[in-house]
This record gives C-alpha cells, sequence and structure tokens, in this order.
C-alpha cells in the first residue's frame, strides 16, 4: 500500500446514510406504474444508473425496456418522494476516513451514480475542503453506470493515477463489482441490511463493518 496516491470514494451508504431513503422511494414510487421493487432489491441494486434500474423492472414487468420519455417520467417521480423525506445524516465515521486520506496527502475522488444538481453544495455542506468538481464522476459523466468498470476508470483518469496506485471505498455490491473490474483494490464498507458475503463474492479486498472501522484501516496505512 506504499504506492496509494488517491481513493476513490461511493456517497450514498458511504458519506451518507441515505440508502433507507433511496430503497423507500424506489420501492413506493414504482406502483403508481404497475412495477414493483423489494427494499432488498433496491440495496443490491445501488450504483446503478437510474435508467439501467427502470429498465430491470420494465423487462420483468412490461416485457421491453422503458422509453427515455418514461424513464425520465418515472425518475422524476422517484425523485420526488425522495426529496419529501428528512435529509439523509453524514454516515458516521466517513468524517474521519475522508479526513485519514487527506492527511496521507492522497487526492480524494467522488464516484457516485447520483445525478443530484445540488451534489456540490451538500458535499461543500457536510466535508467542506475535501472534494472538488475536477474530481467527481456522476452519472452525467459515463455512458456505462456501476457495475461496469467505466466510473471508476474515468475516476482514475481524472485523478491522473493507475489503479495500483489508489483504493475506493465502497459499500453496495455493483460499486465493489465495477472498482473491482477497473482493477483496483477495493474497501467495502456495510452500512446495509446485505450479509458481508455479498460484497466479498462481488469483489471487496476488505470487508468492514462501517466508515470507522474503514478509517480506522486507511489512519493505520504507512
Amino acid at each position: 500500500m506504499s504506492d496509494i496516491k488517491a481513493v476513490l470514494f461511493d456517497m450514498d451508504g458511504v458519506l451518507f446514510d441515505s440508502m433507507p431513503n433511496h430503497a423507500y422511494s424506489w420501492s413506493h414510487a414504482m406502483t403508481q406504474f404497475g412495477l414493483a421493487m423489494t427494499t432488498e432489491e433496491a440495496y443490491m441494486n445501488e450504483g446503478r444508473t437510474g435508467g439501467g434500474t427502470i429498465d430491470i423492472l420494465a423487462q420483468r414487468f412490461w416485457h421491453r425496456n422503458a422509453t427515455e420519455e418514461e424513464k425520465q417520467h418515472i425518475y422524476a417521480a422517484k425523485t420526488e418522494l425522495f426529496n419529501r423525506l428528512p435529509e439523509a445524516e453524514p454516515m458516521p465515521g466517513a468524517l474521519e476516513a475522508l479526513q485519514a486520506v487527506k492527511d496521507h496527502g492522497w487526492k480524494i475522488v467522488l464516484v457516485t451514480g447520483s445525478g443530484q444538481v445540488t451534489l456540490l453544495e451538500r458535499l461543500s455542506k457536510h466535508y467542506p475542503g475535501f472534494f472538488s468538481q475536477e474530481l467527481m464522476v456522476t452519472s452525467f459523466d459515463v455512458k456505462h453506470g456501476k457495475p461496469h468498470p467505466e466510473p471508476y476508470l474515468m475516476g482514475l483518469e481524472k485523478a491522473g493515477v493507475r489503479a495500483e496506485e489508489a483504493l475506493v471505498v465502497e459499500n453496495a455490491p455493483l460499486g465493489v463489482e465495477s472498482a473491482h473490474r477497473a482493477g483496483i483494490f477495493t474497501l467495502a464498507a456495510n452500512t446495509g441490511p446485505l450479509p458481508d458475503k455479498v460484497l466479498s463474492d462481488a469483489g471487496a479486498d476488505l470487508v468492514f463493518r462501517g466508515m470507522r472501522e474503514v478509517g480506522a484501516y486507511l489512519r493505520a496505512l504507512p
């Protein structure tokens, strides 16, 4: 680990305890369109683009992909419900993990499947001084979302580092798979209801019980 130059962080479930809100809004908003998604399925599909998630449901219930207009309409309904829920709190231990990376002098990169337009503002509010626009990868930047490796490959490119010079902090199976396929050593913070084995099977090199453990690990690195 002596060659580390950057750490790439996912957002939902890593920096913010937002997955319960996402799972609730996905599962409840879909019913008005004749679609259904369980809470567990929302966690399993975390990190996938909204359009990709909608297509999985459309194939199951409509036996076809959703049109772009349908995707926009459905995702807008999910977003509206999500925005009515109480704002998710920062994930316990995330600030300490970010500070450990900063103290090492490593670059901090955000790699998220989110397309929230207020993303940078929210990160600046809760994690001032840690994130910059030029070191962010969002759903607007990529053609292929997680579990495709493109988001993390783009994160490496933006940071100007090779895969062996980086670490990833993820919490979701699809995100772990994306990072693993990009060839990056991946730390999984299990902040949700899924068994640890789901994350290790997806390719996580180490699995931790939350961000506090991740922060302690990062702090202890040489």
